[in-house]
């Protein structure tokens, strides 16, 4: 007979629900437990667990509309200044609006919020299949809708970083949060796997539609299940502008946090555009064609890898020094991001593509869930919203300005000071507290 292990008190933010919830796991699942952080762990919270299912479903419909809009775009135009509109259009509002965004995550109904998004990029999605329907669609009005559903996702980002640790107790964190970068690249392999062959069968509208038929399945999930609301706003706490800004305030007040989001930006600009020009890497180094089924394979070997990095947190790496990853993932990422790109040969780019990918993952999962642990509830959002922006706005920033490098020298530079820039944050990366510094709310309060 299997001891059970003694019930753990929860932590303050802790809703009443989960206690009722975990109660109804031990009735089903009877003496079975799960170590702490894993991501087995993180699974037996129902709410979190319908949550996740939901937004999995979700994200590959949104990587189907992201990858074949990129394709319809150059398919219509032929001009790269376009596409790169339409990929400005699509992660731009990630760098221009995750601010109020997490600002609205910390002081509105988060679930409402979220079920408000998902309806708004339901709809738009919708629009932007009808706009594509014709053989000659308005080039300025597929911009401006991809720009609107962007602004919804800027939105929805933040407030669902922010939600996620509420979902299962603090030690368990980590596997959740390694199992929502999973979904994330599981997403992105999937995703414009289904998208290319809808697109080449019966067009890019289509494509569109199916987008907007998944935020049917975050919407469901947000509605079966029942959420942790807003912490209150205190006394004295800031409003309007102000609030917006309290997110930098935090970062710049505590250490190990201003660390993470500037580890974050500086990995994000400088070491990731090759995955924007990912095409161009594979044509001249590899002599691997973009159109071609060896390119699709190349692709899925860094987002396998991606996969496997992200799931480490929360499986075979579950209770190591995330700290410690940090600085051995950025290493890892920094020699094998430099063997990419010296290489000539296409056979050795495989392997080599899933160990960038699983490097690339584990770091950005050990950081993320270093910086969730690290936050207070009532400032998440305005944080997360900054980690978003670090994330997910700096990346095609940093594309557009590798460009015009590329075509002046070459892709192999590009690639190179990203694996320099790498090695240079391992020392950077620092994530411990100062020697006698004891971490307070204070850090996060002013």
């Amino acid at each position: 007979m299997t001891e059970r292990a003694a019930p753990r008190p929860p932590r303050p933010e802790e809703p009443a629900e989960l206690s009722v919830e975990d109660a109804e796991d031990a009735l089903l699942e009877g003496d079975r437990t799960f170590a702490p952080g894993t991501a087995r762990a993180a699974l037996a919270y129902p709410t979190f667990r319908t949550v996740y299912i939901g937004s999995l479903l979700s994200n590959i419909g949104s990587w189907m509309q992201n990858v074949v809009l990129g394709a319809f775009a150059l398919d219509l135009t032929g001009s790269s200044t376009y596409v790169s509109w339409i990929a400005f259009a699509q992660l731009g509002p990630l760098l221009l609006f995750s601010l109020a965004g997490g600002a609205l995550a910390d002081i509105i109904d988060r679930k409402r919020l979220l079920v408000m998004v998902s309806w708004q990029q339901l709809l738009f999605s919708l629009v932007l299949a009808w706009l594509a329907r014709g053989s000659d669609p308005s080039l300025s009005g597929l911009v401006l809708v991809t720009f609107v559903i962007g602004v919804g996702q800027a939105v929805y980002a933040p407030t669902y970083s922010a939600l996620l640790p509420l979902l299962v107790r603090r030690q368990d964190l980590p596997g959740a949060v390694s199992l929502n970068s999973a979904s994330m690249n599981l997403s992105r392999v999937v995703g414009p796997a289904i998208g290319a062959l809808v697109y080449a069968r019966v067009g890019a509208s289509w494509v569109f539609v199916g987008n907007a038929v998944t935020y049917l399945f975050i919407i469901g999930a947000l509605q079966l299940v029942r959420l942790p609301p807003a912490t209150p706003r205190a006394a004295g706490e800031p409003t309007g502008l102000r609030r917006i800004g309290e997110g930098i305030q935090v970062a710049r007040r505590d250490r190990v946090v201003g660390r993470c989001l500037a580890t974050m930006a500086l990995f994000s600009f400088f070491c990731l555009p090759f995955v924007v020009h990912i095409q161009r890497l594979a044509a001249d180094s590899f002599g691997i064609a973009p159109r071609s089924g060896a390119f699709g394979v190349l692709y899925a070997c860094f987002g396998l890898g991606a996969v496997i990095g992200a799931l480490s947190i929360g499986t075979f790496l579950a209770g190591r020094s995330l700290e410690v990853i940090v600085r051995i993932g950025l290493g890892g990422f920094a020699v094998s991001l430099c063997a990419f790109g010296l290489l000539r040969d296409p056979a050795p780019a495989y392997p080599v593509a899933l160990i960038v990918g699983f490097c690339y993952f584990a770091t950005v999962t050990s950081l993320s869930t270093v910086l969730q642990n690290r936050l207070d509830d009532r400032v998440r959002g305005r944080v997360m919203a900054l980690w978003i922006m670090a994330f997910g706005g700096t990346v095609p920033i940093g594309g557009l300005i590798a460009g015009p490098i590329i075509d002046t020298t070459s892709v192999t530079v590009v690639v190179l000071v990203g694996a320099a820039t790498a090695a240079l944050l391992v020392p950077f990366a620092d994530l411990r507290d100062p020697p006698g510094h004891t971490p307070t709310l204070a850090d996060q309060q002013g």
